[in-house]
């Protein structure tokens, strides 16, 4: 590959590695699918013509190693979309969606579990001409799809991502007066373990996921108890601001070791959903220098 063409790509890293993720839902796959969609096209440069720009040339491969991955293998999902809030067990790391560093709205955790419904195909047809806007010429080239099986195909991805991922129309963006006040009532009952103005900020409807396991609760009354049963002591607890998939966010250490990251749903009327993902890595991954951004608080 030519100094100019490796720039050009290396540019597309980072949308690659979300589009990557959007199919997937994993950050660890995605990250392993562009390694390997980078490996595959400086292996094949020399038999790129520009028939296609490098961009597209890039989706392709990158869409078609996310194919392969998918084969035969199930969905991930949060624990509210594999069963009821009194399930029991532990999910298998394969099987549940990751947090991802990065505050665009199209990557918002709803839509994440929303796409992972759908067939790998459909998903991938809806990411390349809904979200990435590309011509359904070029879709079915890279799909190996004719212009009528990419358009039936869009239209069956529609209307099931519309029944599995509707977009409310009362999200509080991160940076919203809103939000702030939602994420700063999480850090501060962690904090100062005193869960009175995080319970105030929750909607009656309120779910709290606790990825990797398979429970959740519906409801301020089921999940309220779980928060207060949480916070400890204060001074257990540690919480930064971050965004993750576009949504405010906490990660977090107890007692000084790195737990997770928190991940918030905020309305304008309350805080709708919280999903806690335990995994200490993810505390490094969303440091400073994360393609997220930090969230200064209220």
């Amino acid at each position: 590959m030519t100094a100019p063409g490796f720039e050009a790509a290396a540019r597309l890293r980072r949308e690659l590695t979300a589009h990557c993720y959007r199919m997937l839902g994993s950050w660890d796959e995605a990250e392993d699918a562009v390694q390997e969609t980078y490996l595959r096209a400086w292996r094949a440069w020399d038999d790129f013509e520009h028939r296609a720009s490098v961009r597209t040339w890039l989706y392709r491969i990158a869409t078609n190693v996310t194919l392969s991955a998918l084969s035969g293998r199930g969905r991930r999902a949060l624990p509210s979309g594999l069963g009821a809030p009194d399930s029991e067990g532990p999910l298998p790391a394969e099987a549940w969606i990751q947090p991802y560093a990065e505050d665009r709205d199209d990557l918002r955790l709803a839509l994440i579990a929303g796409l992972q419904t759908l067939t790998p195909g459909q998903r991938a047809v809806l990411l390349l001409r809904d979200v990435l806007a590309f011509p359904a010429a070029d879709v079915g080239q890279m799909l190996g799809l004719t212009p009528a099986a990419v358009k039936s195909t869009l239209q069956r991805a529609r209307a099931r991502l519309g029944q599995a991922a509707h977009r409310p129309d009362d999200v509080a963006e991160p940076d919203s007066p809103a939000a702030r006040r939602q994420l700063d009532a999480y850090l501060t009952a962690f904090r100062t373990a005193d869960v009175t103005g995080l319970t105030a900020m929750l909607r009656a409807d309120a779910r709290l996921e606790l990825v990797p396991d398979r429970r959740w609760f519906d409801g301020i009354a089921s999940c309220g108890p779980v928060f207060a049963g949480a916070v400890g002591a204060p001074g257990d607890w540690r919480m930064e601001p971050v965004v993750a998939n576009g949504q405010p966010a906490a990660r977090a250490h107890l007692k000084g070791e790195p737990l997770g990251v928190a991940v918030l749903d905020c309305r304008v009327d309350g805080i709708a959903a919280v999903t806690v993902f335990s995994d200490p890595r993810l505390v490094a991954r969303f440091a400073d220098g994360a393609p997220g951004k930090a969230l200064r608080t209220a």
